[in-house]
């Protein structure tokens, strides 16, 4: 009996740090992946930015559909190693009705425009040059940075640094099926 409730007591403890340490914002690791970010659960805003080869980029839950952002700069060295592996796989695999968009932040067009046709990049691309979405909605300190955010605008998760493919399509299989 002592021993079930020192369980039910562990699991409630383990319960109320995590919930305390997001809502604080803080970052609570459940097991040997990343932490679970701030942002995961929250509601965020959308936006619209240039093109990064013009025309205007949104984010895909304003007009209803899930998403991934992919943040990078052609400065960047994970960002160099972790693209060119990203947009292959997401032009040889389909993955409606989720929409990519990736976002170059903190960059030169000219750059940023060589950085994309070098590694194939042939989804959409936002150009944030001034970081107002990478720092002023999302508030990231550092690329590269992968966000799930569902239809309905709400992040289902962030990963920190370049993000492998099967963790980049298990992100994209959850937001398919919701």
């Amino acid at each position: 009996m002592m021993f079930v409730s020192l369980g039910i007591g562990t699991v409630v403890a383990v319960a109320l740090i995590t919930v305390v340490s997001i809502l604080t914002g803080g970052t609570v690791k459940l097991d040997n992946s990343q932490p679970v970010n701030a942002l995961v659960g929250t509601n965020v805003t959308g936006f619209t930015l240039g093109g990064l080869n013009g025309g205007r980029v949104s984010a895909p839950w304003d007009k209803g559909h899930a998403g991934v952002l992919i943040f990078f700069a052609s400065w960047c060295e994970p960002c160099k190693t972790e693209m060119p592996k990203v947009a292959t796989y997401l032009r040889t695999h389909h993955v409606a009705p989720v929409r990519v968009v990736g976002v170059d932040t903190n960059d030169a067009r000219g750059a940023g425009q060589a950085f994309v046709r070098h590694a194939g990049v042939t989804f959409t691309v936002a150009f944030d040059p001034n970081t107002t979405v990478s720092s002023g909605i999302f508030h990231f300190k550092a690329i590269p940075e992968t966000v799930f955010v569902n239809a309905k605008g709400v992040v289902t998760q962030v990963y920190v640094g370049a993000i492998p493919k099967d963790q980049l399509v298990r992100g994209i299989t959850a937001l398919r099926s919701h």
